[in-house]
């Protein structure tokens, strides 16, 4: 068996909300209680295990390939929701996407800093 990421874990302020947003942002189904986790799961069998961290988060990024469909769908939930998107990971580039690899690209935060991407196509064009 060759080695596939199965899940990791987020940390957040509120577990709850945090997954929430996450399923919300993403178009993704609600997430169940497993243990001490709100279990985001995501269409290649991954999960994003979303902990209660207290008030220190430290922040990690999380990028996420989409379809065209489903880029278009999530940067439409993050403009309704008001949220700042970037076209670069530093957030120098508000408001805009990127065009890196032949694919489409946006980050944004989430509720506890961690910088969240979508991407059409993966790094390196493969």
């Amino acid at each position: 068996m060759s080695v596939h990421l199965n899940h990791t874990i987020v940390e957040a302020k509120d577990r709850d909300g945090t997954a929430a947003f996450l399923v919300d942002v993403l178009g993704l189904e609600p997430a169940p209680v497993y243990g001490p986790f709100r279990v985001v799961s995501l269409g290649n069998g991954v999960s994003l295990d979303v902990v209660q961290a207290g008030e220190t988060v430290h922040p990690q990024h999380y990028a996420f390939l989409v379809g065209e469909e489903e880029f278009d769908e999530i940067l439409g939930r993050i403009k309704s929701r008001g949220l700042t998107y970037w076209a670069d990971p530093f957030h120098q580039e508000p408001d805009r996407i990127n065009t890196n690899d032949g694919g489409r690209g946006v980050y944004w935060s989430d509720p506890n800093g961690h910088n969240l991407e979508i991407i059409t196509v993966p790094y390196g064009g493969f």
